[in-house]
């Protein structure tokens, strides 16, 4: 999981440098061609682009830093954390649902994975087995029974307790 993560932000990362360094200054030339720069729309663009992807790459860099010095040791073993795939039962109709808590660059809520610091995943990081945990919705708030836990240590030791 980690080391899916630092290479997708990696890949970013590069193509990311690739722009700033090569196609934006190659673009800055071609517009001061056209002359005047207080109204040359294509010069403003560039260098627009040019600040937001200086911004972009320092984000990136951060983040690589920030998941390479994660130490997955730390994240609890006994509850919910960050990995973990959580099976939870709606407590009034009994229709069970999975979530599995993931970085932010992998979140796909059409396939249960969301991000911890998301409103739902706020909500069910620290459960355990047995557990009752309420997820408000815009519209409503179901009230769910945890029914178990895998936690990224038993998701990268290959535990195969993956369907409801």
């Amino acid at each position: 999981m980690k080391q899916a993560i630092i290479k997708k932000l990696d890949h970013e990362l590069l193509i990311s440098q690739k722009e700033l360094q090569v196609d934006i200054p190659k673009a800055i030339l071609t517009a001061r061609e056209h002359g005047d720069l207080k109204e040359n729309a294509e010069y403003k663009a560039a260098k627009e682009r040019q600040t937001f992807l200086q911004a972009r790459i320092s984000l990136l860099q951060k983040r690589i830093s920030d998941v390479t010095s994660l130490d997955i040791e730390k994240i609890p073993r006994d509850r919910s954390g960050l990995g973990s795939t959580l099976f939870l039962a709606d407590i009034k109709t009994g229709k069970e649902k999975k979530f599995q808590l993931v970085f932010p660059e992998d979140v796909d809520p059409e396939a249960g994975k969301i991000s911890g610091g998301s409103p739902i995943g706020r909500a069910l990081m620290g459960k355990q087995e047995g557990d009752e945990v309420i997820i408000s919705l815009p519209d409503q708030k179901i009230e769910y029974e945890v029914i178990r836990v895998n936690t990224i240590h038993d998701n990268l030791e290959g535990d195969k307790k993956t369907s409801i």
